[in-house]
């Protein structure tokens, strides 16, 4: 966490297919006391998910930034693209259960979204479960190292 401010700092990262999510869910944040790092996109014209995914994912992993949410229009290779990534833990999320295990479970750093999947308004909960959600440890722990080393 950014001690000079004590906000969290979360890193976004999308294609086109999930810009427009990514604009809303950075106006949330930043409306609820959040700092944000936009990795882009920044427009909706096509391009290739890695560029973005990967440094948003990078500045979790080199704690530049708290926490990373990436999108695309089905989640699923900005997932593959920020696993690339040593020390990220980048869970699919669809709906509020997932992104509640994919924290308390799995203790997800960051976690993607599919904008084509599932609806605006799903997106915003997945994001509210998921930050308010605290890793439980216990036994999640020692599967949590398996995944780190």
């Amino acid at each position: 966490m950014d001690t000079k401010t004590n906000k969290i700092k979360i890193a976004l990262g999308t294609d086109h297919a999930g810009y427009t999510y990514k604009e809303t869910i950075k106006s949330y944040l930043q409306q609820n006391g959040y700092e944000t790092k936009d990795f882009g996109t920044f427009s909706e014209e096509s391009c290739n998910y890695p560029e973005f995914v990967k440094p948003a994912a990078q500045a979790v992993a080199d704690n530049l930034c708290d926490l990373g949410i990436v999108l695309g229009g089905s989640g699923n290779g900005e997932a593959m693209a920020a696993n690339k990534v040593k020390g990220v833990r980048c869970a699919l999320c669809w709906s509020v259960d997932t992104a509640k295990l994919a924290k308390e479970h799995n203790d997800a750093n960051v976690i993607s979204i599919g904008q084509r999947q599932i609806p605006e308004q799903l997106a915003l909960e997945i994001v509210k479960t998921w930050l308010s959600s605290k890793f439980e440890g216990g036994r999640h722990s020692s599967r949590i190292q398996m995944l780190d080393n």
